[in-house]
């Protein structure tokens, strides 16, 4: 029974190393020609600078607003006219940085400059007292230059990854990264701890699930002062899949005697509530509706599929008609995004594809075409959605811009992806 159920909730994967890759391009619109300059004083490290320009400029393709010169350019901060200009690149704009660091820390200046005039319209120091953590000072930045232009938000590039990887039978650790996987920290390490789930909306802190005691037990793990503190044990399984708005419910899916169903678990009181009662398998409840309603993957008519209900309502609704074997959902106020499982598709028994649905319409949308894509997470935002993508022995982490209709993907290097959150 605990396989069946683990089985829906999400599937592990090899990995493999690779730069991010585009799987699909339309050209929606004509996007602003940007160039990156590297302005670093010649003692900055050469490597460092590179792998930091590689992260500005793919943070800019990302972000699906700009058409970006693959050119490694070098500067004077300062400029002079074939720097600020660029004629012969034809670009509109140029993001200059110079870097700074010692052993600990590390810095930036950066520009925005107009290359149809020469003249900066933007200009602002960074630090990070990590050096480690730089990723997230080039994410910070191309935010900022992104806001400057006035392009949709893509504020997200800031969030935290966390996820559970095996490294060895019967073990595995909680990480965190950013969402490239450029940096990565071990935050649990010791037995069996998955499903890492995200405490609030700050990410000062996450829940996970241990099977390293006599029951499968949910902690909560402070970031902040690196307490862990016991929130609830379950015979069978205990897995935390959402977290309210507020960060005091969640929803668990726990199976004390083998039934597996939903319950929702007040953390100030401490009260468990019962939400889906069926004598088969109900798992991986997401808070829908302004947190009224839940949406969750049951086998009560055959295969496994999508429903919805109210917290305190017995009544459900099915909310899939197409394709069979869901395993994995994640929702953003009225939207759904899934992965459903392609039995009849040409290629091949193992496909497995996300679509996106509205709980207000009959809005549906299919989102891969091709591998196994599974376990979607919403940004912040409903534009922006990350998943696990196979290919064959391998694996990464997908990012689909929806209104660009563009996916890029970024390789785990070690270990098997378990689940995400984001």
């Amino acid at each position: 029974m605990f396989k069946k159920i683990v089985a829906f909730l999400c599937l592990t994967f090899f990995a493999y190393a690779a730069d991010a890759t585009v799987e699909i391009v339309k050209k929606i619109d004509v996007l602003p020609k940007i160039a990156v300059q590297d302005a670093s004083p010649k003692n900055v490290d050469l490597e460092f600078r590179k792998s930091f320009f590689k992260l500005i400029a793919g943070d800019l393709r990302v972000s699906s607003h700009f058409n970006v010169l693959d050119d490694y350019l070098q500067s004077s901060y300062e400029g002079g006219p074939l720097e600020n200009f660029l004629s012969d690149k034809k670009v509109d704009m140029i993001l200059r940085f110079s870097l700074g660091q010692d052993l600990n820390a590390a810095s930036a200046n950066v520009k925005l400059i107009n290359a149809k005039t020469g003249v900066t319209t933007f200009e602002k120091s960074y630090s990070i007292t990590d050096k480690k953590r730089n990723p997230f000072l080039a994410h910070k930045i191309v935010v900022d230059a992104n806001d400057q232009v006035g392009a949709p938000s893509i504020k997200w590039m800031e969030q935290s990854v966390i996820f559970a990887r095996y490294t060895e039978a019967k073990k595995s650790e909680i990480v965190i990264s950013d969402y490239t996987l450029s940096y990565q920290k071990v935050i649990v390490t010791g037995g069996l701890n998955v499903f890492p789930k995200w405490a609030n909306s700050e990410q000062s802190g996450f829940f996970y699930t241990s099977y390293s005691g006599a029951e499968p037990t949910v902690y909560k793990y402070d970031l902040r002062d690196g307490s862990r503190k016991n929130i609830i044990s379950s015979p069978g399984m205990v897995v935390c899949s959402d977290v309210s708005k507020d960060g005091n419910k969640l929803l668990l899916t726990m199976a004390p005697k083998d039934q597996p169903d939903i319950y929702l678990y007040d953390l100030q009181t401490r009260k468990i509530t019962k939400i889906t009662d069926y004598s088969g398998i109900d798992v991986n409840g997401n808070f829908i509706d302004d947190d009224k309603r839940i949406a969750f993957v049951s086998d009560r008519l055959g295969s496994p599929d999508i429903f919805a209900q109210g917290i305190y309502d017995k009544s459900f609704e099915k909310l899939v008609y197409h394709g069979k074997n869901k395993n994995s959902i994640s929702t953003y106020d009225n939207y759904i995004v899934y992965s459903s499982r392609e039995g009849d598709s040409e290629f091949g028994r193992n496909t497995f594809n996300l679509y996106l649905i509205s709980t207000k319409t009959d809005y549906l949308r299919q989102l891969t075409a091709t591998g196994e894509n599974l376990y979607p997470r919403f940004a912040k935002d409903p534009d922006t959605i990350m998943f696990i993508k196979q290919f064959g022995n391998q694996s990464a982490l997908g990012i689909i811009r929806l209104n660009a209709n563009k996916t890029y993907h970024f390789p785990l290097k070690t270990g098997k992806l378990q689940s995400i959150d984001w």
